[in-house]
């Protein structure tokens, strides 16, 4: 007899939804218990435990609720019978949250993140396919040590990876360049490619005061200069190309270093590293020989992430480069 079980752990977002005709809008209104009755067929696929831990929009994510989710994710995935886990979460920020538990978390065992594009209140909702998806995934023997997982639209993949591409479409969600782990076909789990270099930071808190300024033709250093005046902990630049700046922006990021802030480079393309290739004034070399630190192929939102987590362990640029 199974003895095993997934546990679903609903957070909110538009899969909880429901249309409320006095407001004329959409607002969380469905807790994960019932979420999970109006979807027969899980009860065929695994074993199935609810536990609801928000039910907000994930709009009103935080960094400090990713933490205490992770905590519980950990807790319940110590439990020996349980076989893995399954999120419910809103769209906006998914991708952040799972990037943050791929982080943190210790544990193989599978965790898929899911979600709705379309709330119960639409013609032909999206959520119940894709929570019968991630049930079935996280129950898969392959899915071990596959790391964090976004699963929808019959698509599995990696949180490091994956991102929201659409503002309304159910086939939102992407890995740009790299593509999908595997996908959810309707006999099997199918795993395509290994997902390697899997990062962690195990730590136990965060650091929240990290912003991410994101910058485009013209732009100046007004921002991370007031940046500089608030004493933040840490600044994550989103530039262009392959991780170069406006030349006004050069003396905020300047006087950051000088501050002992960390600033961090990303790039506001969505596939490619930052790299030091080009040389000229506002180029990612002189930032580089500057102390900037170089982001890879993670998004702002994805490299903030991070540095959050680092700056638990180290406020040091050259310890910080490590985790990047």
């Amino acid at each position: 007899m199974n003895t095993s079980k997934v546990v679903i752990i609903s957070t909110g977002g538009t899969i909880a939804m429901r249309y409320d005709p006095v407001q004329k809008g959409v607002f969380p209104a469905v807790t994960g218990q019932e979420l999970v009755e109006a979807i027969p067929p899980l009860v065929e696929v695994y074993p199935i435990e609810v536990y609801e831990f928000s039910n907000i929009p994930s709009p009103h994510m935080t960094p400090q609720l990713m933490l205490k989710l992770a905590q519980k994710v950990e807790q319940i995935l110590a439990t020996e019978n349980v076989r893995g886990i399954v999120i419910t979460h809103g769209t906006d920020t998914l991708e952040e949250t799972a990037y943050f538990l791929s982080l943190i978390l210790q544990s193989n065992k599978p965790v898929c993140l899911t979600a709705a594009m379309r709330s119960s209140a639409e013609i032909s909702p999206d959520g119940p396919k894709n929570v019968l998806d991630a049930v079935r995934t996280a129950a898969a023997s392959e899915a071990s040590g596959k790391g964090v997982m976004v699963v929808m639209n019959q698509e599995i993949h990696s949180a490091r990876d994956v991102t929201k591409t659409h503002t309304a479409s159910i086939d939102t969600f992407k890995s740009p360049f790299w593509g999908p782990i595997g996908y959810v076909d309707e006999d099997r789990i199918l795993f395509q490619r290994e997902v390697k270099n899997l990062d962690k930071i195990i730590t136990n808190r965060i650091i929240e005061d990290v912003y991410l300024v994101k910058l485009a033709a013209g732009s100046d250093d007004f921002l991370i200069q007031a940046l500089v005046d608030k004493e933040v902990k840490g600044i994550v630049v989103e530039g262009l190309g392959r991780g170069n700046i406006p030349p006004a922006v050069i003396p905020g990021i300047k006087r950051a270093i000088h501050k002992k802030i960390p600033v961090v480079l990303a790039t506001r393309v969505p596939m490619g590293r930052v790299l030091d290739i080009y040389g000229y004034e506002g180029g990612a070399k002189p930032l580089k020989e500057m102390g900037v630190i170089f982001a890879g192929e993670l998004s702002g939102q994805k490299a903030r992430i991070k540095l959050m987590l680092a700056l638990s362990k180290t406020n040091c640029s050259e310890e910080l480069v490590k985790y990047f």
